[in-house]
């Protein structure tokens, strides 16, 4: 097949005639827009107070088009991903998430995914030791999400970006986890700050003893590894009250607080 006919195909499958410039022109002209969803303490149960200051928040991020509004994730992150451009996206998210937190939120420290291509980025811990430097920020009030996925697929890569991050002191979240792992190890071995237990699980916490035991494993092991355990994708009132009942510290999801622009969480005056 014509290399150029496939180009072509490429960018129309793409939506954008020259994808790259697309991309490109949305990091140089921020096109982008950042939303956090909290992740509430549940010993604390900050989700009700207006006011309140949020212990942790996830950093997501959104495409903003004229036509269309905002773009979601799935439909602009693989053309990103496909460009080998994520890192340039992930430092463009790093930068901006610090800037607004310099400014004043009631948010207490940020985490952000990292792609697969970040994770091989040797320069990556470099650039953010820099960014939270310039904005006079201490390195705790950051951390990077980690897949499972990579984590059990790479985990040399894993182990040396979990490294780097420690030795600037930026927190480590392992993401995702108990949907594939059925072993501590990489746990142990990124010595990860936070874990985030998979949606799979948690969804099915009232109806299937295995997601039960799943989840009481990871919180017996929580003081043996100094790991604080958050529950992801939690969407339903009687989910909650049994993560509270079973010690679980944090909760993040749609029936905890939805994702907010980044914007609404600044402090007032």
């Amino acid at each position: 097949m014509d290399e150029q006919f496939l180009e072509r195909m490429d960018s129309q499958l793409a939506g954008w005639s020259d994808p790259v410039d697309r991309l490109r022109a949305a990091l140089d002209n921020d096109e982008l827009q950042l939303y956090c969803q909290p992740i509430v303490s549940l010993r604390e149960d900050a989700a009700g107070r207006k006011d309140a200051t949020f212990p942790l928040g996830e950093i997501l991020v959104r495409l903003r088009e004229e036509e269309r509004a905002l773009v979601p994730p799935g439909e602009f992150l693989p053309v990103f991903e496909h460009f080998r451009m994520m890192p340039q996206l992930d430092r463009w998210v790093v930068r901006h998430a610090l800037q607004s937190l310099a400014g004043g939120l009631r948010v207490g420290r940020f985490c952000i995914n990292v792609s697969t291509q970040t994770l091989e980025d040797p320069e990556f811990a470099r650039f953010v030791a820099a960014q939270l430097a310039a904005h006079r920020l201490s390195a705790d009030v950051l951390g990077f999400e980690i897949e499972e996925s990579d984590a059990l697929e790479r985990p040399a890569v894993t182990r040396q970006f979990a490294a780097a991050c420690r030795s600037i002191g930026v927190r480590v979240l392992l993401d995702g986890f108990g949907r594939r792992a059925v072993s501590f190890t990489p746990i142990k071995d990124l010595g990860v700050h936070f874990v985030k237990v998979d949606g799979a699980i948690i969804r099915k916490l009232l109806t299937s003893e295995v997601a039960q035991s799943k989840l009481n494993a990871i919180l017996r092991m929580s003081d043996a590894l100094g790991y604080a355990v958050v529950a992801e994708c939690v969407e339903e009132e009687p989910v909650l009250t049994r993560l509270r009942t079973l010690g679980v510290a944090y909760a993040q999801g749609f029936g905890v607080q939805p994702p907010l622009a980044l914007e609404s969480l600044a402090r007032a005056g």
